[in-house]
């Protein structure tokens, strides 16, 4: 029998406060996410992402439905949270201790001596910090702090891992690194990865498949390649005469741009070999063709600034 997917959300609700002044942080979110794979799990501020990670983590009670870890329920079985890793926001460890003797500490205070554990010399390792281990944490700078921060994690060796926003603060050579050592994960250690970002670009190429939430709801799931590979390309075009070929694409959806001779045509990708046989056909000139697909980013906006199904208009 297959295991039990690593988190299952079966219509999680989160009511915070009670009456008029009630929120619902959590409406009804339903998400099956499988093992082998860096999820991303986003959503505008308030969307519902922390409050999500922290109902997995058992640090916050919901209102109604579940919250599964390999199909077992964190409140009532806790042994389940030892195939869980955390990385919450901002690593939060002892700022006087070295980065080898805060993680000496989380092994000796939290049991990761047992044979399923990782030492903290391979775990430094694992994260490039053998040279950065005897500083003192609260000297480290915020990339170092992440990726000491990720080493806690790591420490009991988890099948999966929970990170929130593990590039927050990051520069850009940070960033790449922290997204190359999350995609190793996954690829060589076997991870499942569940990650919640504002770094719309760094998920559109770190992450396999992604949900996004929106004032607690479910708007849209599934592969990237698939949410991106469906959406109309924007295929910007330089010719001789722009009103000729406006004419000339009349059945596309065609607008002419700020420059001479440019414009710009809403079309799938298999309609750009027609687009320029066209226009050619037409006696129009085409010097340059450039299609660009939409962006998750795009993708993103339109989700979360369209209305949302029951909601009242104001």
């Amino acid at each position: 029998m297959p295991e039990a997917a690593p988190i299952q959300l079966n219509g999680l609700t989160k009511r915070f406060g009670w009456g008029t002044s009630a929120r619902m942080a959590l409406d009804g979110l339903t998400l099956n996410i499988a093992a082998g794979q860096v999820y991303g799990f986003l959503g505008p501020n308030g969307a519902g992402k922390t409050t999500t990670i922290r109902i997995l983590l058992d640090l916050v009670r919901p209102t109604g439905g579940s919250a599964l870890l390999y199909g077992s329920d964190p409140r009532r079985d806790r042994s389940v949270l030892r195939r869980v890793g955390a990385l919450v926001e901002d690593a939060a460890l002892y700022p006087h201790l070295t980065g080898r003797g805060n993680l000496e500490l989380l092994r000796l205070m939290d049991g990761h001596h047992d044979k399923r554990g990782q030492s903290v010399e391979a775990v430094l390792a694992r994260v490039g910090l053998e040279q950065e281990a005897d500083r003192r944490f609260g000297a480290y700078s915020t990339g170092l702090k992440q990726r000491l921060g990720l080493a806690a994690a790591l420490l009991h060796n988890p099948d999966l891992l929970i990170l929130d926003e593990p590039t927050n603060g990051l520069d850009p050579v940070g960033v790449v690194a922290m997204r190359t050592l999350i995609r190793e994960l996954v690829e060589k250690d076997g991870k499942t990865i569940f990650l919640s970002s504002h770094l719309l670009g760094e998920v559109e190429h770190l992450c396999d498949r992604v949900a996004i939430i929106n004032r607690g709801r479910l708007v849209q799931e599934g592969a990237i390649a698939d949410l991106l590979g469906g959406q109309a390309e924007r295929v910007q075009l330089e010719v001789d005469d722009t009103a000729k070929a406006l004419a000339a694409l009349r059945d596309w959806q065609t607008h002419p741009l700020d420059l001479p001779g440019a414009l710009e045509v809403v079309a799938a990708r298999d309609q750009v070999p027609h687009i320029v046989a066209r226009l050619v056909a037409e006696n129009v000139a085409v010097f340059r063709v450039n299609a660009q697909r939409e962006s998750l980013e795009e993708l993103f906006m339109s989700l979360v600034n369209a209305p949302i199904e029951g909601d009242q208009p104001a």
